[in-house]
């Protein structure tokens, strides 16, 4: 460009660079409608992307969906507040009274004798640790004084599984409390110098505990913690730990149609969600604004099979589960009949969503696997043709941009001879008319 600028007009008086410039717009066309369609496509490809996310997501939620434990939605109450119950889809309606016997606890050791936190010789230089469970004993090495014994117990390294304190009871004086770091029967141990012998004067002991509930009238259950997980199944329930012995408390399980409902409407709105975009991009001009993907046959063709997913293909329908669809093509969930139809027949309604082939949430399932799985979806196909061809697009328009460097060149080399000749021309026209003039006139 700078040569060309600096040649320009110089024998011709023509402004040779615009007219290069002018040129290159003519023999820049073609990249020019490259780049309008690359513009064109990456406007679909992103489309088609946004619809493909959203349809793997309504994959995956249909999918968890599907099953007939989603749909088992029971409410768990407890009328004790210290005797709190959870559900989960497994549990099954029922009721029952609970009796809290005990409350589970720490083995506890107290021990007697008060001493200074570093006074050497407090303590042994080894203290034994036995689990009383069967296992050999283990010794802790400590530095003699109570605050060694202390790091000795609290040291990740030795992994005791207990917890030691010094409390002060006077001027720098000190008595060892060692508790088992979990609750329960089995957390119950010794400490004692490595002849057996009391360790700090001996100890108060308090024996760890189970937990300990009864159900009904008569069945007896146990747990190391205050939680008895799975006591019925999908049913946990936890005692506080201040809990008085003898605190009764009815537990009631009941199916929640309303929990129900709330899923069901959840899953609707992201189907609507997903033909809604499927709309928007697929609008004809006659109707608004050309959306990007109008006329595109298998966007469409996903958006009819989410429809049909309302119809279980035996002839019935899902009016009678309050789903319909509208005049406008969109699902409709009218949540009282829902509810009226979950209370009456939990299991057929759990039937009727997730049978294999014709439920309602495993027809959603199909047909937005079907578009975005992300080995054979179709879309996903579509996405990747898309980004094959912007792929050709980038490389021809690479291909022109040599191109039309290269004819600038020659273009430049061009007129830049031009110019010169041009140039050398009117040189010697100029020497030509002073040598003319210069001649004797023929007169006098």
């Amino acid at each position: 460009m700078a040569s060309s600028a600096s040649i320009s007009g110089l024998g011709s008086g023509l402004d040779t660079a615009s007219i290069i410039d002018q040129f290159m717009q003519l023999e820049a066309a073609p990249q020019t409608r490259l780049k309008s369609r690359q513009t064109s496509e990456k406007a679909v490809l992103t489309a088609l992307q946004s619809l493909n996310t959203k349809l793997a997501a309504l994959a995956t939620r249909s999918g968890e969906l599907s099953k007939v434990a989603a749909w088992n939605v029971v409410t768990a109450t407890s009328s004790e507040a210290k005797v709190a119950v959870t559900a989960t889809t497994s549990a099954g309606p029922g009721s029952f009274t609970v009796r809290v016997d005990q409350t589970a606890a720490t083995h506890r050791l107290e021990h007697a004798a008060a001493v200074g936190m570093r006074v050497a010789g407090s303590v042994p230089t080894t203290v034994r640790l036995d689990r009383l469970d069967g296992t050999a004993p283990v010794d802790l090495a400590t530095d003699g004084t109570l605050g060694g014994l202390v790091d000795a117990i609290n040291s990740s390294a030795n992994a005791t599984g207990l917890r030691a304190t010094a409390v002060k009871v006077g001027t720098d004086q000190y008595r060892l409390v060692v508790e088992s770091a979990a609750s329960g029967a089995a957390g119950d141990f010794t400490l004692t110098a490595t002849d057996g012998s009391a360790l700090l004067g001996g100890a108060t002991v308090r024996a760890g505990r189970d937990a300990q509930i009864t159900v009904g009238d008569t069945v007896v259950a146990t747990s190391s913690s205050n939680t008895f997980a799975d006591l019925v199944p999908g049913v946990t329930l936890t005692v506080a730990a201040d809990t008085a012995a003898g605190t009764t408390a009815q537990v009631g399980l009941t199916r929640d149609a309303g929990a129900a409902s709330t899923t069901l409407k959840g899953l609707v709105d992201a189907v609507n969600a997903a033909i809604a975009d499927i709309d928007t991009a697929t609008r004809s001009s006659a109707s608004g604004t050309r959306g990007v993907l109008s006329g595109d046959g298998t966007i469409l063709t996903v958006r009819d099979q989410l429809i049909s997913s309302v119809f279980p293909g035996d002839g019935t329908s899902l009016a009678s589960l309050g789903i319909q669809t509208d005049r406008y093509g969109k699902l409709v969930l009218d949540e009282a009949a829902f509810k009226t139809a979950y209370a009456a027949d939990p299991g057929g309604v759990q039937t009727r969503l997730t049978a294999a082939g014709t439920g309602f949430v495993t027809k959603v399932k199909a047909a937005a696997t079907a578009a975005s799985d992300r080995l054979d979806g179709t879309l996903t196909a579509a996405v990747k043709g898309r980004n094959d061809s912007l792929s050709r697009l980038d490389d021809d328009i690479s291909a022109w941009d040599l191109r039309l460097e290269l004819r600038r060149a020659t273009l430049t080399r061009q007129f830049t001879a031009l110019e010169t000749a041009l140039n050398q021309m009117n040189s010697q026209s100029s020497w030509l008319a002073g040598q003319i003039s210069s001649l004797p006139s023929s007169q006098g």
